[in-house]
């Protein structure tokens, strides 16, 4: 196991009377690409302006680098690089202006290191160009360079392809799978975009209503997981339904005939044995392997809305 760059130490925060997040807890690795997921009002946000202490946290710690953001502020902020959003730039300066004058504010930051975050995010050949004629994405990557410059450990993004067309999700895609890899820099994202996430990160997280529902690998789970969504013909779909309910702990959709659920594989004969024995006529058994999106959605509730 890799050196922990971040770890959550039951995380709450109540506003008035309400807990809106729910003692998390979990730990992000040196290196690593971790997805934040969640549907809207689950506490994301919430939960990122509490990791690099824009929000008091009611209870719980956040250590980053063994660093307590709440007895070390100032050592364990260092360690931090992050981006809610759109990153906000002057567009009367070029990007070099831009960076030289941001890294005015830290003490320590040399030519040589701009020029070391230029070359990490690709923007050599747009430097000496107005940040006001930049393109979305080239704004994304110089915002990122941006929050480089202090050589973080930990970089937060918030949405950080929100806005982007397929060619720009792929650029900033590749540099944050390549600061990842080749920088040892722990990446913690927040996104709706599900295949983004399925595609950029090496774990994920997901929060509903503040609380951390599920933590999984990505690309362990593409690999091997034997999830499958099951979409079966047969009738009476009701009492299928409520056979799938009781003896196998599995909540079925409807869509017309059909009965939608997720499954491992080796199970999907068993199911069929029953609904034979319950006199129940199956008439078509078409599997697909569980997107992370099937998974996102069996673990929140299809509709979910907060």
């Amino acid at each position: 196991m890799s050196e922990a760059a971040m770890e959550l130490v039951d995380v709450r925060k109540t506003i008035g009377k309400k807990e809106i997040i729910k003692g998390l807890s979990f730990t992000i690795q040196k290196g690593e690409v971790f997805g934040f997921i969640g549907p809207n009002g689950a506490g994301k946000t919430t939960t990122i302006r509490m990791m690099v202490g824009l929000m008091k946290l009611t209870d719980g710690d956040v250590l980053i680098q063994g660093n307590s953001i709440k007895s070390n502020y100032k050592e364990a902020v260092r360690e931090v690089g992050a981006i809610v959003e759109n990153p906000e730039m002057y567009p009367f300066m070029t990007g070099e202006q831009n960076l030289a004058h941001y890294a005015r504010m830290i003490p320590g930051i040399t030519k040589d290191r701009i020029k070391e975050v230029v070359e990490i995010v690709g923007l050599e050949k747009a430097m000496k160009e107005k940040v006001g004629r930049y393109s979305l994405g080239m704004r994304q990557r110089l915002g990122i360079a941006q929050a480089l410059l202090h050589k973080p450990s930990i970089l937060i993004l918030d949405e950080p392809t929100n806005g982007l067309d397929p060619a720009g999700i792929r650029e900033i895609r590749r540099y944050i799978r390549k600061l990842a890899e080749e920088n040892n820099v722990a990446v913690i994202i927040s996104s709706h975009l599900l295949s983004e996430i399925e595609l950029m990160c090496d774990r994920i997280g997901i929060i509903k209503n503040g609380e951390l529902v599920a933590t999984q690998q990505v690309h362990e789970n593409v690999a091997t997981d034997n999830l499958m969504q099951v979409k079966i013909e047969v009738s009476p779909s009701e009492k299928a339904i409520e056979i799938l309910k009781t003896e196998f702990k599995i909540q079925a959709a409807l869509e017309g005939a059909n009965l939608l659920f997720q499954l491992e594989k080796e199970k999907i004969p068993e199911v069929i044995n029953v609904f034979v024995k319950h006199d129940i006529s199956v008439y078509q058994v078409s599997i697909t392997k569980a997107s992370l999106e099937d998974k996102f959605f069996d673990l929140i509730g299809e509709n979910t809305i907060e």
